[in-house]
């Protein structure tokens, strides 16, 4: 079975069947193996001179720029074709996805898209305020080959109330009215459209405590229903409340929303550590022994009840919360815990995709290669998914025995050698090709 052909072949028939269309199915599909194949940076010129001397695609520079600016482009009907190419999306019977922003620094002020935006992470050498894009991502949490792994599954570009207030050119989407959305109004947008995609599913959002919050809680239930719980941190001065006690025969008044005070999350904190037990969870890609205390409490800013568990370290502790309740205390440390590979998906994306060397100006080819970039670490991963064996880790670290993103790039790259490329699209001379894949290897090894 080719995984390349059965992934790709469904992309490639989202186009229209013209002439014209059956180009751009063909130079979309090498496009993007150009960015999954680590040759380098995915810079636009580099991904044409990969076309070129990789695959042997012979693309006049002029219609390549075009065509990676193009509007034709169906992303709104090639994401999802995508998603249904993951084997098992669900885990215990639920879509778990991850949501976060990142920022993406670039150098010229009129790249589309960027603004001075706060940076949480900056160093001391460093701008609190670099000028870069802003993207609200969405990636699926799931299990392959015996590790969890982030598949980014939807994304929007944060664009500043200010930044199109002040009418700035950069904001500007030709043939598009740009409105302004709150990064929490875009997540609710994006998980919407997940849920309806996913018809009938149960929807785990798993996100820190900014976005964990009535401003996404609310809206997407509104929209999702009861299928749709969060899983996210409490703030440590939070208040939690007990149940509301069942009102009594003949009792006068409204019934109660929510029980006695109980105190802030630290304070409970400190009463529950003598009475946390040990539990053995699968976290951060090993089996570790953790100290644990869970309750169900009231939180008046979801305005619904919540399965609280701290965790107790040496010194320190962490409060985790859950709106579904059928969640064991296991299940939310060790979901929780998966959030974390959200942010490895934006180093990939970044740093080994190469997303933020590239300085595209113009919308349409800033909106396309962002989805290049996030469509190859997506199939990248779903090949992994549909590997018979475990991959191999090729550079192997210390405390970590689970194989790397970048091992799965390496197979792909070995599976140009075979017949699955040419099983996408028509062949092509070939008489560069093994010399340019044996170099390659080489200089990735």
């Amino acid at each position: 079975m080719f995984i390349l052909h059965n992934v790709l072949r469904p992309l490639q028939n989202e186009f229209s069947s013209s002439n014209l269309g059956n180009q751009r199915s063909r130079w979309f599909v090498y496009a993007l193996l150009s960015f999954i194949i680590p040759f380098t940076s995915s810079i636009s010129s580099n991904i044409l001179r990969c076309m070129h001397t990789f695959f042997g695609i012979n693309i006049n520079k002029r219609k390549f720029y075009t065509f990676m600016a193009s509007t034709k482009l169906p992303w709104d009907k090639l994401w999802p074709k995508l998603w249904d190419s993951i084997p098992d999306p669900l885990t215990d019977g639920r879509l778990i996805v991850a949501l976060d922003d990142f920022i993406n620094p670039k150098t010229s002020k009129k790249i589309f898209g960027c603004s001075h935006i706060f940076d949480h992470a900056a160093k001391s050498n460093q701008s609190k305020y670099p000028w870069a894009q802003n993207v609200v991502l969405v990636g699926l949490l799931t299990f392959i080959k015996g590790r969890w792994a982030c598949l980014p599954f939807a994304h929007r570009f944060y664009l500043p109330q200010k930044a199109l207030t002040s009418k700035s050119g950069n904001m500007n989407i030709p043939g598009k009215t740009v409105s302004f959305k709150t990064k929490l109004e875009q997540a609710v947008d994006m998980l919407v459209q997940l849920a309806h995609h996913f018809d009938g599913t149960k929807v785990l959002c798993t996100c820190d405590s900014w976005f964990g919050n009535n401003g996404l809680f609310k809206p997407a239930r509104n929209h999702i229903g009861n299928l749709f719980n969060l899983l996210s941190r409490l703030r440590s001065n939070i208040v939690l409340y007990s149940m509301a006690p069942k009102k009594k025969p003949g009792q006068r008044g409204r019934t109660r929303k929510y029980g006695n005070r109980l105190g802030s999350c630290s304070e409970m904190a400190a009463i529950f550590k003598e009475q946390a037990s040990k539990l053995r969870v699968f976290l951060y890609s090993d089996y570790r022994d953790v100290m644990t205390y869970s309750t169900v409490v009231m939180l008046k800013t979801l305005k619904c009840p919540i399965r609280v568990v701290w965790v107790f370290r040496k010194t320190q502790w962490v409060a985790l919360f859950s709106t579904d309740l059928d969640l064991s205390i296991k299940q939310i440390i060790e979901y929780y815990g998966a959030r974390w590979k959200i942010e490895s998906g934006f180093k990939e994306i970044k740093q080994e995709i190469g997303s933020s060397k590239s300085q595209t100006r113009n919308a349409h080819a800033v909106i396309n290669h962002i989805n290049f970039s996030m469509m190859a670490a997506t199939i990248i991963w779903i090949y992994g998914a549909r590997l018979a064996d475990i991959p191999e880790r090729r550079h192997k670290v210390k405390g970590r025995n689970s194989f790397a993103f970048s091992d799965l790039r390496h197979i792909i790259a070995k599976a140009a050698l075979n017949e699955d490329f040419d099983a996408v699209c028509p062949r092509h001379p070939k008489s560069l090709k093994k010399y340019f894949i044996d170099v390659l290897l080489r200089m990735v090894a």
